[in-house]
């Protein structure tokens, strides 16, 4: 397979390399980043003030107006939050294994479905090709709270209600991952999945060693955007059994007291918010290289 890995290597490098030069003076360098900068303060302001907040005492948390930054810094809202985690009847471990697992085999089950839904859409023809794809793109425009009662009764019949894969299989089945892989993999030339064919190689090869390497920007996009949104779950309507519920809905459960827990909350909220900021943070340069290779030809 030379002829493939050289065609593939040198796809990979225009796909990818490929940067516009731009020509601006000094003082339109100047002018643009301080508008980027100013554009940027605001984008992060409430990520600022989750964290501050996280680290003020009870009484700066009620000051009007609000400071961006605590006067005295405190951990106590953290003592705080884990006195409560360990009042509960339930290890707060068994609530954490419980977010990792629904997470982490939901956003892996959800790539791998996707992405293999999406190869036979982006590069072969088949009867019903366009159809199918036409309702996949109808499917985005549901909210969902629209698809949350057919989602509940489906998994009511199939006895899945009150179990992890209540909330796993929904996510797994989401369109939005088969909408982004298929855009992308069009976008992969047909001469290198020719030129693979030609070198013997199978449709699974082709698959695993040419096409998902070359659309990973996309899929680390979508492991991003499906891992915080699994995440945040609670449970709804489809959990009922405490051991089974996940970090999110023992956290917002610690949130619904009263004002004296203020700053527990402001603990709870920058809990929620790391880790899902950590990961965006560590894949950052694959989220902006999905945009820049939008256009790809």
């Amino acid at each position: 397979m030379t002829r493939t890995k050289k065609l593939k290597k040198s796809t990979k490098q225009n796909i990818f390399t490929k940067k516009r030069k731009l020509n601006r003076s000094l003082v339109g360098d100047l002018v643009l980043f301080l508008m980027l900068l100013g554009f940027g303060f605001f984008s992060a302001f409430p990520l600022i003030m989750t964290v501050s907040n996280a680290f003020k005492p009870l009484d700066e948390l009620f000051l009007f107006p609000p400071k961006l930054l605590p006067r005295n810094l405190t951990t106590e809202n953290f003592r705080s939050l884990s006195e409560l985690m360990s009042q509960s009847w339930i290890p707060f471990s068994r609530y954490f294994f419980n977010t990792i697992f629904n997470t982490v085999v939901g956003t892996i089950g959800h790539v791998i479905l996707a992405s293999m839904c999406a190869y036979p859409l982006a590069k072969h023809k088949f009867p019903g090709r366009k159809l199918f794809f036409t309702i996949v793109v109808y499917s985005l425009m549901f909210a969902p709270q629209v698809t949350s009662t057919p989602n509940y009764i489906i998994m009511a019949r199939i006895g899945l209600i009150d179990t992890p894969w209540a909330i796993i299989l929904p996510a797994v089945g989401s369109s939005l991952g088969l909408y982004l892989m298929k855009q992308f993999m069009e976008q992969v030339p047909d001469d290198l999945i020719e030129s693979a064919t030609i070198d013997g190689a199978s449709e699974y090869r082709i698959f695993g060693q040419i096409v998902m390497p070359l659309v990973k920007p996309a899929w680390i996009t979508l492991i991003i955007l499906l891992f915080q949104r699994l995440w945040a779950n609670t449970g709804g309507t489809f959990i009922y059994s405490e051991e089974l519920k996940p970090v999110s809905y023992a956290l917002s459960q610690i949130a619904q007291g009263s004002i004296e827990r203020a700053g527990t909350i402001a603990a709870v909220s920058f809990v929620m918010m790391i880790v899902p900021v950590t990961m965006f943070i560590l894949s950052q340069s694959q989220i902006l290289e999905t945009f820049q290779t939008s256009g790809m030809k």
